[in-house]
């Protein structure tokens, strides 16, 4: 499946629906009402529909209304919950990576003979390979995390994925795990933008990354092999 294009959502569908929302509530901070709480039940039931929709219809065309509709709430409650779209679509795609992603990676010590590419790859691939199963969500990811807000989207991800990662690079150069990161968050980005915006297949990722980490590591451990210690 190939994404559509990067361009973010038309303006008739962000603002349309939460001028009605508004219109039914005066406002966005009057909707705020700390005694009006959405329940969790709700909230649980709103991400669900959001990523069900951004599924199903993608992350330009995705109305909120039918959001409301799928999660059986009004859209004032959407509204009282939700400052705006972008927000509403970080805090859905927040809910489901936490449900269903990050929960599966594990910090787990290296065997004695399991070399720093198979540490690296199993990690990665643990990362990578469910957006395969989840292509739209993969392109609404890489639109919500360059969106207002969407750096604790990338934070929580960081969160959960720099211990499994550390634990893989245990006993690696410093210098190299400072390159390493420089090179694949970079390859990363640059394959998920050609992704989002339809130039390569979302099966296409973890191979790329496959073959970048599969040569950063042979050159490493060719180097770190031969390397004389001072004094020797």
């Amino acid at each position: 499946m190939v994404a559509r294009s990067p361009s973010g959502p038309p303006s008739e569908y962000a603002g349309r629906e939460f001028d009605l929302a508004a219109s039914e509530n005066g406002s966005a901070a009057s909707g705020r009402d700390a005694g009006q709480e959405i329940t969790g039940e709700a909230a649980d039931r709103i991400c669900r529909a959001v990523i069900e929709l951004l599924e199903t219809e993608g992350y330009e065309t995705m109305l909120l209304r039918d959001v409301a509709r799928h999660a059986r709430v009004s859209l004032t409650k959407i509204y009282k919950l939700y400052g705006s779209r972008e927000e509403l679509i970080l805090a859905a795609l927040d809910w489901w990576l936490e449900q269903e992603r990050y929960a599966a990676l594990e910090v787990r010590v290296p065997e004695p003979d399991e070399i720093l590419y198979a540490r690296l790859m199993r990690v990665l691939r643990a990362i990578f390979e469910p957006w395969e199963q989840h292509p739209a969500l993969l392109t609404a990811y890489f639109r919500a995390r360059s969106a207002p807000g969407g750096e604790q989207l990338m934070q929580r991800g960081l969160d959960a994925v720099v211990p499994p990662a550390m634990a893989a690079l245990d006993g690696v150069d410093p210098e190299f795990v400072q390159d390493l990161n420089t090179i694949v968050s970079s390859l990363v980005y640059g394959l998920l933008g050609r992704f989002a915006g339809g130039e390569i297949e979302v099966g296409e990722i973890v191979p790329a990354i496959d073959r970048t980490v599969y040569w950063l590591t042979t050159g490493y451990d060719a180097v770190r092999e031969h390397r004389v210690e001072p004094g020797r």
